[in-house]
């Protein structure tokens, strides 16, 4: 009997070793299988397949898409477009023998771009440049829909401008906060990038308080790497939870494609822009007539000053606002209204933002002396356009 025993233990101590060692090195070859339950109970059982599906969802922006696309429009316009004359088309001569029939044949372009609905009433904001000249425009909205739209009014030095359609009550977006923005946060791009339909591009916000750029006389933009292409323009640019923080204006491009830069014009600009033109069709600015200057290191040593803050004023018109107001050239503008000017386009946007008639108070340097000075601020005009 002891020595059936000792048999036993030595063969079970022997099978308990050779399932550790498989246990450990090949698991697969032990089929797992769950109890079959003994009661009324139900077994709750989640598969692989659902489980990254569920994953996939947590990393999705599909809500915050489906809540602004609705919002997002396909604007198409066409123009006319007169060929020049030919002299010889005036000659009687030539046209005793050829008639009218090579005379000015009026043509008419096309192009397309995009808009967002802002309010249910049928107001559309988009660029300046998308509707510029144009005699007829039609929006494409995301229920299929085509409606003629007017233009309410347009603002070429901030590039927007504000459109009306009748189609009953429309699908306006919601506004968020450019101001509580932060670089790294994650935007979409929304609009009709060379015509082949509305798009959805992702990114993040690159950087913010662009300017100097050259493209619109008050520049404030948000910098994306959100693909933005040609008939973006006037699209909207939203944060993750769809809501509208930028309206998509331009793109730096070798290639006329997206090369990872792009420009959105902030939601409180467009705001402003938008309240000014849907109240009095225009948009009414600051002015006090000056014309200013960076303050270069070679300048700032020129004029022995201590540092390149604040703008140089180069030339003041005659009987202008600031001319009035006791201002020259050479002084340095510091401050307007107690707010720091710290180049040419902060001093451009301060005054900008002041009402016509009013009265700011304007912090200069003179020599090595810092002065304050009052000064009626005067109505922007109104750019002219450029000649053809």
């Amino acid at each position: 009997m002891k020595k059936l025993w000792l048999v036993f233990a030595q063969t079970a101590t022997v099978c308990l070793a050779l399932l550790f060692v498989i246990s450990t090195l090949k698991p697969e070859w032990l089929a797992s299988r769950s109890p079959l339950p003994t009661g009324g109970g139900t077994v709750t059982v989640q598969s692989v397949a659902e489980s990254a599906h569920g994953q996939a969802r947590a990393n999705s922006y599909s809500d915050a898409v489906t809540k602004a696309t609705p919002s997002v429009v396909n604007i198409f316009t066409s123009k006319e477009v007169r060929a020049q004359r030919h002299p010889f088309l005036n000659d009687p001569l030539f046209r005793r023998f050829f008639g009218d029939q090579l005379g000015e044949q009026p043509e008419r372009s096309s192009s397309l771009g995009s808009g967002v609905i802002v309010s249910a009433s049928g107001y559309i904001l988009t660029n300046s440049h998308v509707v510029e000249a144009a005699d007829e425009i039609e929006v494409l909205l995301s229920d299929g829909r085509k409606l003629l739209a007017k233009q309410v009014g347009n603002d070429s030095e901030t590039d927007l401008a504000v459109l009306r359609v009748e189609g009953g009550q429309l699908p306006a977006i919601t506004f968020g906060s450019s101001d509580a923005l932060r670089v790294g946060d994650i935007v979409l791009a929304i609009g009709n990038p060379f015509g082949v339909g509305q798009t959805v591009t992702s990114g993040i916000v690159s950087a913010l308080g662009r300017n100097q750029l050259g493209i619109n006389t008050f520049e404030n933009f948000i910098q994306t790497d959100a693909a933005i292409n040609p008939g973006n323009s006037g699209g909207a640019l939203v944060d993750a939870s769809g809501n509208l923080i930028g309206i998509n204006t331009a793109i730096y491009s070798r290639s006329g494609g997206s090369m990872g830069i792009g420009f959105a014009i902030p939601v409180s600009t467009a705001r402003q822009v938008m309240d000014s033109i849907i109240k009095t069709g225009s948009v009414t600015r600051g002015w006090i007539g000056v014309e200013v200057q960076e303050i270069s290191p070679a300048l700032a040593d020129s004029f022995k000053l201590k540092d390149t803050r604040g703008a140089i004023i180069a030339g003041v018109l005659r009987n202008g606002p600031a001319d009035k107001g006791g201002i020259k050239p050479g002084d340095v503008l510091l401050g307007v209204e107690d707010k720091p000017v710290t180049d040419p386009q902060t001093m451009l946007t301060l005054v900008a933002g002041l009402s016509p008639g009013s009265t700011a108070r304007l912090k200069l340097r003179r020599g090595q002396e810092e002065i304050e000075l009052k000064v009626v601020v005067g109505k922007r005009p109104k750019p002219q356009p450029e000649k053809q």
